[in-house]
């Protein structure tokens, strides 16, 4: 098996590898991405089994899809406690990638548990969804007030298509009109854009209500 530690930054890593049956060792910088990932496709089609260690990192999605591909073993490590396994003072990529090697030769790599893909997805849909049921709390908000000031008060009613009939015939000034003459036409829309947020969220019909809010974003922030 060859190990691997890699020091990652977004324009390349500095790798150190060993070669556990022979002890030999390397060490490389590899550009991103073109050249990482010719890399370890090569070991891939040489048949080397692979294990690679490396620190926590945020912009790493696509080297943690490239070795899920390509079925080799990745071991992502706590950086506060790798950190402070650094004798010297003094800090390279070629140090770092050593130290990396180094942990997980000797078994010591402080592995972390990370999200795999489908729920990193999962979580940018309910991260989507909330985003949603904000924008359409204040363009509600927004629109009942407006509501307010030419002296209807509706509360929930206001959602009901007699709400949102009398909403929409109010004689109001040319901008102030534009978020309140198009919420019956909107309704549902930001729940139609991807049936998946409705299964995720438990939204029920008094928030489809609320969605007539969304597609008056841009003319409400007017």
């Amino acid at each position: 098996m060859l190990i691997i530690g890699c020091d990652y930054h977004p324009g390349f890593q500095q790798i150190a590898c060993m070669d556990s049956e022979s002890g030999e060792w390397k060490e490389r910088r590899l550009g991103h991405r073109e050249e990482a990932v010719q890399f370890y496709r090569d070991l891939k089609v040489r048949g080397v089994k692979v294990c690679v260690g490396m620190e926590a990192s945020g912009h790493a999605h696509w080297f943690e899809h490239l070795l899920a591909e390509l079925q080799f073993e990745l071991h992502i490590g706590d950086a506060a406690e790798i950190r402070s396994k650094r004798v010297r003072k003094q800090k390279t990529d070629r140090q770092d990638a050593q130290r990396l090697l180094t942990l997980r030769v000797e078994d010591r790599f402080p592995r972390i548990w990370v999200p795999n893909g489908e729920n990193r997805d999962l979580r940018q849909l309910l991260w989507h969804r909330h985003r949603m049921v904000q924008m359409r709390t204040r363009i509600m908000n927004q629109l009942h007030v407006v509501a307010l000031n030419e002296g209807v008060r509706l509360k929930k009613a206001l959602w009901r298509p007699a709400g949102r009939a009398q909403l929409e015939s109010l004689l109001l000034a040319p901008w102030a009109s534009r978020p309140a003459t198009r919420p019956a036409g909107v309704t549902g829309s930001t729940d139609a854009q991807d049936p998946r947020a409705d299964a995720s969220a438990g939204a029920g019909s008094g928030e489809a209500a609320g969605d007539a809010a969304y597609a008056s974003l841009e003319t409400a922030r007017l």
